[in-house]
């Protein structure tokens, strides 16, 4: 399904409460309840939200919000995050680009560099960057995912192990308060293990909603990454660990970059 403003903005709200009411969102957006229900049935028609009387809650912990969804969801802070990331990406270099809506916007925040080598697993990210002249685009073989163009499996683990690039730009889909970055499918955490462990520079993308929530599958420490870029880091915990472990982190939506070495 096509999701609206207002309806993303819905999925937001559920996301950071936990739950949404019908009465408070039609007060919040000056629609009618009639308005706002047919909002909330379409989108648990589409499994993006949970319907519950007088309103809806957020998928749990388990379960990932659908594609459509989490491109609307913080669009803004993934462009800057993704131009932040792209900034420190030289020309010349080689580099993977893992699954996700914030390493898509790496990838378009890469369209102006020259002679780049991209090793990808991620469908739209290959169809973004294929048609640009200075750029050599390679595609991991297996699983491809009906939901996101995400290419997933053994065969894609087996294909990132036979190179060694200059940096790797991976996301995840919950960053845990002691740092363990997280992810619901463990096929998908496989190749970002493996895009880990073959590439000399790793960059962490997500945006801060990755703080507040949760994921079954523990795809690494953020001390095995190398930078770390997100719009904002309010959390001291996720800070510090940062600071110990020589991890730049990168706040791309502050007036001044804060990085730390």
């Amino acid at each position: 399904m096509h999701v609206t403003e207002r309806q993303a903005r819905i999925i937001e709200q559920a996301r950071s409460s936990g739950r949404v009411a019908v009465e408070d969102l039609a007060t919040r957006f000056a629609v009618t309840p009639q308005t706002i229900r047919k909002d909330l049935n379409d989108l648990c028609d589409a499994q993006l939200l949970t319907r519950i009387h007088g309103g809806a809650t957020f998928p749990r912990g388990t379960e990932n919000v659908r594609y459509d969804a989490r491109r609307q969801i913080a669009a803004a802070e993934k462009q800057a995050i993704g131009a932040a990331a792209a900034a420190i990406i030289p020309d010349g270099a080689s580099l993977f680009i893992n699954i996700g809506t914030t390493t898509e916007a790496v990838g378009e925040g890469l369209v102006s560099h020259r002679d780049l080598m991209v090793i990808t697993n991620n469908l739209n990210v290959a169809n973004h960057l294929r048609v640009l002249d200075d750029v050599e685009v390679v595609i991991a073989g297996g699983v491809v995912r009906q939901s996101d163009g995400g290419i997933v499996g053994e065969a894609a683990v087996d294909f990132i192990r036979q190179f060694k690039v200059d940096y790797a730009v991976i996301g995840a889909s919950a960053i845990d308060p002691d740092g363990a970055l997280l992810d619901y499918d463990f096929r998908e955490v496989k190749v970002a293990q493996a895009i880990i462990a073959n590439a000399r520079h790793v960059i962490l993308v997500a945006d801060s909603t990755k703080f507040e929530r949760t994921a079954p599958v523990r795809i690494a420490q953020i001390s095995q990454v190398h930078t770390f870029i997100t719009d904002q880091c309010d959390s001291p915990t996720i800070k510090t660990l940062c600071q110990q472990s020589g991890v730049r982190l990168i706040e791309a939506a502050r007036s001044e970059h804060e990085i730390v070495l």
